[in-house]
């Protein structure tokens, strides 16, 4: 069966919510992580203007900058890989979810305003439904 026609009949078995939720999680982290690296957004923490000057400010060594990246990018496919390999899909949502979780953490260590948590609050909720109720 082609890529196309699996989704297509993902979204016919009533697995569409679960899959729109996997796509809109994924594209945006994979956004973040490779195309707004470099770029402000109102939801940084403190006042940085990338994600390098994110770090520093969370008080977080360079290695781990590039560590969370890869991770983070790598689990990203894997829910995107999960449209044809259903068995990573847990797994990656749950890889996802445990750094949305140290997202928030990491915003209330700096003190930042509640609205910073937003993203990384829905892309926990996102991710934890995946992983409940995905099926595999």
């Amino acid at each position: 069966m082609d890529p196309l026609e699996v989704l297509v009949m993902n979204i016919i078995q009533g697995e569409s919510l679960i899959l729109i939720a996997q796509l809109v999680v994924s594209l945006s982290v994979l956004k973040v992580w490779l195309i707004n690296f470099r770029q402000p957004s109102l939801w940084r923490g403190g006042s940085s203007l990338n994600m390098r000057e994110e770090f520093d400010t969370y008080g977080l060594p360079d290695w781990m900058l590039y560590t969370v990246g890869t991770l983070k990018v790598a689990f990203s496919i894997g829910l995107i890989a999960g449209i044809w390999i259903p068995e990573v899909i847990r797994f990656s949502a749950l890889g996802i979810a445990f750094f949305m979780f140290s997202a928030i953490l990491m915003h209330i260590k700096v003190n930042d305003p509640l609205y910073k948590s937003l993203p990384a609050g829905i892309f926990l909720a996102l991710t934890v439904l995946i992983a409940l109720f995905v099926e595999n």
